[in-house]
């Protein structure tokens, strides 16, 4: 049984959640509160293996009363094993899953595997096969997920199915920026009645952000 997927993500009103210099100061200290919540309530959370280099995530829960325990499994895809093994990713404070490709270095596993930093998994030849993670997961009782993946991990997610839910607060800012980040990137689809189908769950305000729930069809 795969695992429940929730898309969490901030953006601008134009669709931004990074800059063409990557940064990604968007939502508000009541939408950082939310998101807190939120990894709280979730089994794992996944990235991306471009996310971990650029902003060295912890990825616990740590803006709102909590302790270890409330931390959810992090899940890092990463094709190469690129994960650096002194990141915060590999932190004591949570256990860590990096999932990897056939042709990731054995010496990078091993490394990323020393002292109990992580435990890998070995999804796909060239690239992390994503339906195969997600029964890998499923498999060891991760029911819950949230993907707080950048642009090309959010499409690729969607893309093979994998995703229930998207949640997305809007922040009253306008980036522009032909290379600054959108919310899904990837190759895109070619015309829009192919286009990832959403219903609408609720919106809410939380202070100057707006906050829009969906489920995808």
């Amino acid at each position: 049984m795969k695992p429940k997927v929730i898309l969490n993500a901030a953006m601008t009103l134009d669709g931004k959640i990074a800059t063409r210099t990557g940064s990604s100061e968007i939502s508000g200290q009541k939408d950082l509160l939310r998101v807190h919540r939120l990894r709280k309530e979730m089994d794992a959370i996944m990235v991306g293996i471009n996310t971990v280099m650029e902003d060295d995530p912890r990825l616990t829960v740590h803006k709102i009363s909590a302790n270890l325990n409330d931390n959810p499994i992090r899940v890092v895809v990463d094709s190469k094993a690129r994960t650096p093994p002194e990141y915060r990713i590999l932190n004591q404070e949570a256990p860590t899953i990096i999932a990897v490709s056939s042709e990731a270095p054995q010496d990078k596993i091993k490394a990323l595997e020393e002292d109990g930093k992580s435990e890998v998994i070995i999804c796909g030849d060239k690239q992390v096969d994503l339906n195969c993670l997600m029964d890998e997961l499923g498999n060891k009782g991760i029911k819950t997920l949230m993907l707080e993946g950048g642009s090309t991990l959010n499409y690729s997610m969607l893309s093979e199915g994998l995703v229930n839910e998207v949640r997305v607060c809007i922040a009253p800012m306008i980036a522009g920026g032909t290379r600054a980040k959108t919310l899904v990137d990837g190759d895109g689809v070619d015309y829009m009645k192919d286009a990832f189908r959403l219903k609408f769950k609720k919106s809410y305000n939380l202070g100057e952000d707006l906050i829009v729930e969906y489920s995808v069809l």
